[in-house]
């Protein structure tokens, strides 16, 4: 009979990382499984926003963009207007 052996501990790991087809942000060069420069820690509180155009950004970073940019923001990246993802 084969024996039994009781599991008294077990330590679990985990790592998540942003589906984003850059790995830093395009304004201010963090990386994205990091957080932006306003943040101490990444996540919830740092989250990446995409533009209509597939560019990601912190969403901190692309805020303050888009409140310099006038009369109409663009994407630092590629200069399309900008707009949120829908």
């Amino acid at each position: 009979m084969p024996s039994m052996e009781m599991l008294f501990m077990w330590h679990a790991v985990a790592s998540w990382t942003w589906d984003a087809q850059d790995e830093t942000c395009g304004i201010c060069r963090m990386a994205f499984d990091g957080c932006c420069p306003d943040c101490k820690f990444p996540g919830d509180d740092c989250p990446l926003i995409w533009g209509a155009c597939n560019h990601a950004f912190h969403l901190h970073c692309i805020l303050k963009w888009v409140n310099s940019q006038t009369p109409q923001p663009h994407c630092p990246m590629c200069r399309r207007e900008w707009q949120f993802k829908g």
